[in-house]
């Protein structure tokens, strides 16, 4: 498979498309790791939790949100670099089914990050 780049600014804020072309939220974080001298996309970050977590604002984000009346934050997903088509950068393609896709949540960040 060839290497392709993109510019990962260009892909903050695109809405995400599943198979039948409906959105399922916007890219709002990536998360990649270092290989040698280049940087490797591992996964992309969808929703509102992930909003919060390119901020790494959670503690604050959380509270921000309930003093306006939020009560329960809906989930976001992360989606591995290898099941995001990008062929066209301005309308990313899920390439497997939703329900085969990480959840992310304000309880699993937590966890991960204690």
């Amino acid at each position: 498979m060839a290497n392709h780049e993109i510019h990962l600014e260009l892909l903050l804020d695109k809405q995400v498309l599943d198979s039948t072309g409906k959105a399922i939220g916007r890219i709002e974080e990536v998360r990649a790791q270092k290989q040698g001298d280049e940087w490797v996309v591992q996964e992309y970050l969808i929703g509102y939790p992930a909003i919060l977590e390119r901020l790494s604002a959670w503690t604050i984000g959380l509270f921000i949100l309930h003093l306006f009346g939020a009560r329960k934050m809906h989930s976001g997903y992360s989606i591995p670099w290898d099941k995001l088509d990008l062929t066209d950068p301005e309308k990313p393609r899920l390439l497997c089914h939703l329900d085969e896709l990480k959840i992310l949540s304000e309880k699993q960040h937590r966890a991960e990050h204690s």
